[in-house]
């Protein structure tokens, strides 16, 4: 098979070609500050207002709850500090030990200085123990955030049931709902949730545009201050292009989310059960049942995720790792150490993540190869020979 095969989208999509083509007039002949007072730069705001409203229809929200940032990451150090701001007598942080780096190393910070955090651990399946979160809960606690669904695993979480249990007792909740957002449906109006961070690049809009949801009513202090941007909100002149970008994004994701739901899932199904048919001693992390349509995490056992995935990347299949050796570890990621992934899986570990883009055919390619790469890789291992032997 020719070309690229793209399963890694769980770390970025490509941009939907109707989303370039509604922004690349914005680059060009509608150039203006969409701040400005004159026609030209006004009709630009007006694109501004449009995108925002998209937005809010995906998420179930209001308009002027969304704020447009330039990234997730940026979208949860907001949500954090602005808690931690607006509540500063309080210094408890609850989050839970499978957090993306944006959440998880900012509470660790934070708990370097004066804070004390509070990570919910996750069972074998990568479920939260709501007991410990539920029993966690204080009146020094000044923040809970949880992610929507886990980046590795796609393992999905109650954010809902939680939010409403944190906000009776008059805390702060915030979800990273980055890999969520336009795979499953959300509406927020019917929510406890506070705060809701989501990233462009994660659903076929460009890097470089993120959105933080603000509930009405919540207390808030901005991170970026300056000018009157997003309602005083959030300071620096509008990524005009991208914000455009951002919103006919969200309308393709409503209207893309049946197909996610069932195509896609079904794809997903197809390469998850032929492939731990067709390789023995591999296993799926995460929950079964409560998890994202795209995505499935395969642990192939004695082998490293790196080699499977340079043997991969020959035959044009892009797919991302369970391990941290990519940059140099030679540890397994926190995600799969939390779940408790055995030593000699957790290293083994690809992670899958599909899109509406991804094609029957694809699939059958990827279920053909890997085997035969499986299968020399563990001629190589002794490990491998070691618990043939045993």
């Amino acid at each position: 098979m020719n070309g690229t095969i793209y399963v890694d989208n769980n770390a970025t999509t490509r941009v939907a070609p109707e989303v370039l083509e509604a922004m690349l007039p914005y680059f060009s002949d509608f150039y203006g500050n969409p701040s400005s007072m004159h026609t030209f730069g006004g009709s630009v705001g007006s694109k501004v207002r449009e995108a925002r409203a998209q937005v809010a229809r995906l998420l179930g929200a209001l308009p002027e709850e969304i704020l447009f940032t330039s990234c997730g990451t940026e979208s949860d150090s907001t949500a954090i500090y602005a808690a931690v701001r607006a509540n500063p007598e309080k210094k408890h942080i609850i989050t839970t030990r499978v957090e993306h780096p944006a959440v998880k190393n900012l509470v660790e910070h934070l708990g370097k200085n004066g804070y004390r955090v509070t990570f919910v651990p996750v069972d074998r399946n990568g479920r939260l123990d709501l007991e410990t979160l539920y029993r966690s809960l204080s009146d020094e606690t000044a923040i809970v955030s949880v992610m929507w669904a886990n980046n590795e695993t796609g393992t999905v979480f109650p954010v809902e049931e939680i939010a409403r249990k944190v906000n009776a007792r008059g805390i702060v909740f915030h979800t990273d709902a980055v890999q969520a957002v336009g795979k499953i449906p959300i509406n927020l109006a019917d929510s406890a949730i506070n705060m809701l961070s989501l990233s462009g690049h994660k659903l076929h809009a460009p890097k470089g545009i993120g959105v933080l949801y603000l509930r009405k009513g919540t207390k808030y202090a901005p991170f970026l201050m300056g000018g009157h941007q997003e309602g005083g909100r959030r300071a620096g002149t509008e990524n005009t292009a991208s914000i455009i970008g951002m919103g006919r994004a969200a309308q393709l994701a409503i209207d893309s989310m049946q197909d996610e739901n069932t195509r896609v899932k079904a794809l997903r199904d197809k390469l998850e059960s032929e492939l731990l048919k067709r390789v023995p001693a591999s296993m799926v992390n995460g929950d079964p049942e409560n998890r994202l349509p795209n995505t499935t995490s395969i642990a192939f056992e004695y082998v490293e995720g790196e080699a499977i995935l340079l043997l991969m990347d020959q035959h044009g299949i892009c797919a991302s790792s369970g391990s941290a050796c990519t940059s140099g570890s030679l540890e397994p990621s926190h995600v799969l150490r939390a779940m408790g992934v055995p030593f000699t899986a957790a290293h083994g570990s690809i992670r899958y993540s599909l899109s509406i883009y991804n094609t029957e055919e694809e699939i059958d390619f990827i279920i053909e190869k890997m085997p035969p790469i499986i299968e020399r890789l563990r001629q190589m291992s002794p490990f491998w020979q070691q618990a043939q032997r045993a």
